[in-house]
């Protein structure tokens, strides 16, 4: 089992570059940042967490650039793996976001994951252009453009929202792909998408109760036909022993921890601490191979 980290990322509090360079020397496997362009004032989309159009962190309008915050990790570190908790890629130009994601995969040597989500927002989808209803076809649309483009010499995509003929675009992925993952609640369907469409999955804040619903998601994988595991990423508040247990023989592959919104001294002392707890249960960092 791997350990990582999420920096819900604004305009304070400590920024991307020192804070993933901490978390790699800490020994983390993974850095996480999320996404969000806008948020319009007036919303009828729900908050998942509240239930209503209220948020639950005003970070929600304050959010870096996803992929600026992670070239800004990338120059300070070595290892850590460079990863978003959720991007949403339906809110760019495919072509353009291929570009922008494999220039990063190339440059940091291979260290980049892309996590992405459907959109709760669908207001904030709404000013991009995307239908609510549509918003799963146009991701599933989006990452088979973009994978032509990062996989083939030659790409072309010829789709409803997507289209260009045989066209060059370098650099390519290191390893001419780059690992998705799908970040939304637990269920059947978002399973099944999945194993159509990614390559595992990110729990969402909160939903901890998760050993049945991987029983059902490798069920579907092996339904599939898809070889080996999924991966799926686990959104923890703190450590439990026997939690982290019960995860890890259910098949959870990596545990991310949030960071608190404060300013660097604090984080580091935030780090500290729960590195100290994840060895003090045995599970000491630094220890497990990038995947």
């Amino acid at each position: 089992m791997r350990f990582g980290i999420v920096l819900f990322t604004s305009d304070r509090g400590i920024a991307p570059a020192p804070a993933a360079r901490a978390a790699e020397q800490a020994g983390f496997d993974s850095f996480y940042v999320p996404e969000h362009t806008h948020i319009p004032v007036a919303r009828t989309a729900a908050h998942p967490q509240t239930g209503d159009a209220s948020l639950p962190d005003d970070r929600y309008l304050r959010t870096l650039d996803p992929w600026v915050a992670l070239s800004m990790a990338a120059t300070v570190t070595e290892r850590i793996e460079l990863a978003t908790a959720v991007a949403l890629p339906v809110e760019h130009d495919p072509i353009s976001l291929a570009k922008t994601i494999a220039s990063l995969d190339h440059l940091s040597g291979g260290r980049v994951l892309l996590g992405a989500g459907f959109g709760w927002n669908t207001d904030e989808l709404a000013d991009h252009g995307v239908p609510a209803r549509k918003r799963r076809t146009v991701l599933r649309e989006y990452l088979a453009a973009m994978r032509a483009l990062w996989s083939r010499d030659e790409a072309s995509h010829d789709g409803e929202y997507v289209r260009f003929g045989p066209s060059w675009a370098w650099p390519k992925p290191v390893r001419r792909a780059v690992p998705v993952l799908i970040g939304a609640a637990g269920t059947e369907h978002t399973f099944r998408w999945s194993a159509d469409s990614a390559d595992g999955w990110i729990t969402t804040p909160g939903e901890t109760e998760i050993t049945d619903r991987l029983a059902l998601l490798h069920e579907i994988w092996e339904q599939a036909g898809l070889s080996g595991r999924p991966r799926v990423v686990a959104l923890d508040a703190t450590p439990d022993a026997a939690r982290l247990d019960d995860w890890e023989r259910a098949g959870v592959t990596d545990v991310v921890y949030g960071l608190p919104d404060k300013d660097e001294g604090a984080v580091l002392a935030y780090l500290d601490r729960l590195s100290g707890k994840l060895t003090a249960m045995g599970r000491p960092l630094g220890m497990s191979a990038r995947p």
